[in-house]
């Protein structure tokens, strides 16, 4: 397997170990079910199919934390089908693997926010005149995890989130959360909520989310960097993770997969009822947002409704992203690429890291288009 950092997670680290053979069961078929993320030549499997010749080489990736899990099982299935191929990722955070991309030092970046108009315009200094793009490849709800002894069910109105998080509210039994939790019995021990010391894509939707959720106590607009003073922070979801399971009173915002054992997760106000993260919640969420508008074409990113109040639905989630050239002059570099994402959003890809991280598969018209993204990057 390439160069990656592990860690253990509750979803995550009790199937890994079978998901290497589910994933070449899979990824060999050409499946063009449009709501499974297929519909084009790059959602094949990669590697020597019909898709192409098999890949060889060393190529290098960077960025989300929170994508981890999956990234596991897709660097896995890619390499075995591709037995002179060796895939590094770093998981430094969607800030640093966007900076590592756009400085020409990796083949593509995982971001859990797209790139900035700064930053595409930035993209044609690697890429050429095209840039590069955001192309769909995980979604996840974001769990709002606590450490509390003696409370292991909890609810929290996003107002009351973003009190926490903006230290107005520094108790367990706070007025305000003993509301939310009528017939609870609730400590006096102290909060410590917990954010990401670097950017985030994590931190630009949590962030997102309390403005757009609970703007009237959340005025910061989102932001990779975490706009506030106080509290404590940890670098990338597993650092997240050690604060949390360490910290009694701890309280962070941490992709669902990188929860630790033993941590449990609240249920946010979602409309007139509370609901956990799930993908099912997540994933309807995604397929009601309409897409963001004055991208590039083949740019696709996703403007999340943060006020969905369907049933089941889990407003605060990520959308992430494999950043990549929209075309390559390096034809290796290239037919990696193409090869490696276009197994990422294929069916079996999807089905892979959903079940490694516990993400919701692309499904329906954000499928087609990330398939047919891939299918557009140019090569030589």
């Amino acid at each position: 397997m390439g160069n990656i950092v592990k860690r253990t997670h509750a979803v995550g680290a009790a199937v890994l170990a079978g998901l290497t053979a589910l994933a070449l069961a899979a990824c060999g078929s050409d499946n063009n079910n449009a709501t499974a993320g297929s519909g084009s030549s790059a959602t094949s499997g990669s590697g020597a199919t019909s898709a192409g010749p098999a890949i060889s080489g060393t190529f290098s990736g960077a960025g989300s934390s929170a994508q981890q899990q999956a990234m596991q099982a897709w660097i896995a299935a890619e390499q075995q089908k591709n037995s002179g191929l060796t895939i590094n990722y770093d998981p430094a955070g969607s800030g640093a693997g966007r900076q590592q991309f756009l400085a020409g030092g990796v083949a593509w970046a995982g971001s859990d926010a797209a790139m900035s108009a700064d930053e595409l315009t930035q993209s044609q200094k690697v890429c050429g005149p095209d840039g590069a793009w955001d192309i769909p490849v995980y979604v996840s709800p974001i769990a709002v995890a606590y450490n509390l002894k003696g409370v292991s069910s909890l609810n929290l109105a996003p107002a009351t989130v973003a009190k926490i998080f903006t230290g107005a509210i520094t108790t367990w039994n706070d007025p305000a959360i003993a509301a939310d939790n009528p017939g609870v019995t609730l400590p006096s021990t102290k909060i410590t909520p917990v954010h990401r010391s670097d950017k985030s894509g994590t931190t630009n939707n949590f962030t997102d989310y309390l403005n757009k959720a609970a703007g009237d106590v959340w005025t910061n607009a989102k932001a990779d960097a975490w706009p506030l003073n106080g509290g404590d922070s940890a670098q990338g979801t597993s650092g997240v993770a050690g604060v949390l399971s360490s910290t009694d009173g701890a309280v962070a915002y941490i992709d669902d997969s990188g929860v630790p054992q033993g941590i449990n997760v609240a249920a946010l106000k979602v409309g007139s009822a509370w609901n956990k993260p799930s993908a099912d919640g997540a994933s309807a969420v995604v397929n009601a947002s309409p897409l963001a508008s004055g991208r590039p074409a083949n740019d696709i990113v996703v403007s999340i409704d943060r006020k969905a109040s369907a049933s089941g639905d889990y407003p605060l989630l990520m959308v992430s992203y494999a950043i990549a050239c929209s075309s390559y002059s390096d034809s290796a570099k290239g037919n990696f690429v193409k090869s490696f994402l276009g197994y990422v959003v294929s069916d079996a890809g999807q089905k892979a890291g959903a079940q490694a991280a516990g993400s919701a598969p692309l499904t329906g018209a954000l499928a087609q288009k990330a398939a047919a993204s891939v299918s557009a990057i140019k090569v030589g």
